[in-house]
């Protein structure tokens, strides 16, 4: 059976340095645990656990893990996705709901875990998801516009820095690998020398 458009997502990522006050409404964000079996290569094998019955504040102690053995029962949904390499910015992805106690159980006895507030608004003619990260990822914030179809002409907010559309160090499989902590001070000397980079492929980029 050969793939189908549904089969692949498409998305432009951008970097932030902080989550604008006037996009959280004061509702809970969307929690999600996520375990990665597979993160090599921008190959991906996830489990997912999400809910907005509990609000947690991301930051650079938490363990993953921990909160999902406090909040385990708040968690109704939950996710088993496979990944392929992205390329600009379109990527294979299939996705299954599956039992989210058979997903805590999972989660607990293996994986490379992240954890991330997800706020969802909405901005001109866009829905975007920002993502706060918290444990090894903290300080980490990334806006994402996903569409149905390639992202072009895109209205990009003046709180997205720069771009990081397929770029695989910023791919929560990639996280998964290698924590943002771990290498935040060298994209920093990096940004700082090279300065704010958007991707020209894909129609005329419009700053908000």
């Amino acid at each position: 059976m050969g793939d189908t458009l549904s089969d692949f997502e498409f998305e432009r990522r951008f970097f932030c340095r902080h989550m604008p006050a006037e996009l959280d409404d004061g509702d809970a964000p969307t929690l999600i645990i996520q375990n990665y079996y597979v993160h090599d290569g921008n190959y991906a094998l996830r489990v997912r656990l999400m809910t907005r019955a509990v609000r947690v504040d991301m930051t650079a102690d938490l363990d993953p893990i921990d909160v999902l053995r406090e909040y385990r029962d708040v968690f109704q949904d939950a996710f088993v996705t496979v990944k392929g390499p992205s390329v600009g910015g379109t990527r294979y992805e299939a996705e299954r709901e599956i039992d989210s106690r058979i997903a805590a159980e999972l989660m607990m006895r293996g994986g490379a875990p992240i954890i991330k507030n997800r706020y969802s608004v909405w901005l001109d003619e866009d829905g975007w998801s920002i993502d706060v990260f918290g444990g090894a990822n903290a300080p980490l914030i990334v806006a994402e516009a996903e569409r149905s179809g390639p992202v072009t002409n895109l209205s990009i907010p003046k709180f997205c820095v720069t771009e990081i559309t397929d770029q695989e160090r910023f791919s929560n499989d990639g996280l998964a690998g290698r924590p943002f902590g771990e290498w935040q001070d060298d994209f920093e000397r990096e940004l700082a020398q090279t300065g704010p980079q958007f991707m020209q492929l894909f129609g005329k980029n419009r700053m908000a």
